[in-house]
């Protein structure tokens, strides 16, 4: 039998976020991926110039960063 692992609460974000990164490395592939995690992060250093555009860019960045790695190393 598979037994599910629960995930604390506060860790939860950072799970749901490395699934989304898993899922789109697999749906799209690593060269894709990594060409796609650079784009966010350039739109999210770019979104981050602005006090405004931070609140979306931050996230971005990360986003960006996460699926470079993943598809380089995973």
């Amino acid at each position: 039998m598979e037994e599910r692992k629960r995930i604390p609460f506060l860790l939860w974000p950072f799970w749901a976020l490395f699934k989304l990164v898993l899922w789109i490395l697999q749906f799209t592939g690593r060269l894709l991926g990594a060409i796609l995690g650079l784009v966010f992060a350039i739109i999210g250093v770019v979104l981050s110039m602005t006090i405004i555009g931070a609140i979306i860019g931050v996230p971005l960045v990360v986003l960006g960063v996460m699926l470079m790695i993943k598809a380089i190393f995973g």
